[in-house]
């Protein structure tokens, strides 16, 4: 998700149990995905350490891919911003590869859930390096994070690990 900007890979913790198969969103449809998405929760990446306020706005490009635009603010919601952008490309139903700034290699990024009324976005990583909850607007109701949590458990996340983005 945001500020994607250095790879998954390496010594960072694992959030998932990798032995389980993790499922993205086979009915995926990446012109349903444009607009600002806010995060609502996160598992904890180095590249989004004092992250908060967290946004992600796609837009459709005449040639398929998305653009992205990931914004946070520094120590607080007031607080300075920090930006990337880049291009995400679907390369499989729910599956896409995101390409931020200046990193020549493109990340994982898999779409696992998009609630029947595109308010709530499960996103995770098939290596459990990352993953988030992403919504239309900072706050989610009971039901739909219920929802939410219930994706990333089916994947193999460990909920115990995942932190709510202030906003």
């Amino acid at each position: 998700m945001v500020l994607l900007s250095v790879s998954l890979a390496g010594c960072a913790p694992v959030y998932r149990d990798t032995g389980m198969a993790m499922r993205a969103d086979a009915g995926f449809v990446a012109a349903d995905y444009v607009g600002r998405w806010y995060e609502v929760a996160r598992f904890p990446v180095v590249f989004q350490r004092g992250c908060t306020a967290t946004t992600a706005d796609y837009a459709l490009r005449p040639d398929g891919t998305l653009s992205v635009m990931n914004r946070c603010r520094m120590g607080a919601p007031d607080g300075p911003e920090r930006s990337i952008s880049g291009r995400a490309r679907v390369v499989a139903p729910g599956r896409l590869e995101v390409r931020l700034g200046w990193i020549p290699v493109g990340a994982p990024y898999w779409v696992l859930w998009v609630a029947d009324d595109g308010s709530v976005a499960v996103v995770g990583v098939p290596s459990g390096r990352a993953g988030w909850v992403l919504a239309r607007s900072p706050e989610v109701g009971a039901a739909r994070w219920a929802e939410a949590r219930a994706v990333l458990e089916a994947n193999g996340y460990d909920l115990s690990r995942l932190q709510l983005t202030p906003h």
